[in-house]
């Protein structure tokens, strides 16, 4: 499965270089992330600017992770959902579940906020 896999810090990135994201390539890609959840890499950024589709059953493998990786106490966050994604995530009520930045670096920057007496800084 084309994903190339990019490092900040403790900030894993996730570039999903497929035009097409489908039900072919969602049980391999689950439990990628899923094997990376286990290794301890809690902070995750799946970067959709590649994707131009995503069908239901990538959508579900996307979810399922974020609730192994919330359970585990981290957070996966998506960047750069393009049009068609953007609607089936609010078609599916997915997108009030998932934070989505426009930027790699504007989401991968999310992790370094410091939260002090309840202001993000």
């Amino acid at each position: 499965m084309p994903i190339e896999e990019l490092t900040y810090d403790d900030v894993t990135v996730k570039l999903i270089k497929l035009e097409r994201a489908t039900f072919k390539e969602a049980e391999e890609f689950k439990r990628k992330l899923i094997h990376d959840i286990e290794n301890g890499k809690l902070k995750i950024v799946v970067d959709l600017s590649s994707c131009l589709f995503m069908d239901s059953t990538f959508l579900s493998a996307l979810v399922t992770t974020l609730k192994r990786i919330s359970t585990a106490g981290g957070d996966l966050k998506l960047v750069a959902v393009q049009t068609e994604t953007l609607a089936l995530l609010e078609l599916t009520g997915t997108y009030k579940i998932f934070e989505i930045y426009k930027t790699r670096e504007a989401a991968v920057h999310s992790f370094k906020e410091i939260v002090i007496e309840g202001v993000k800084e």
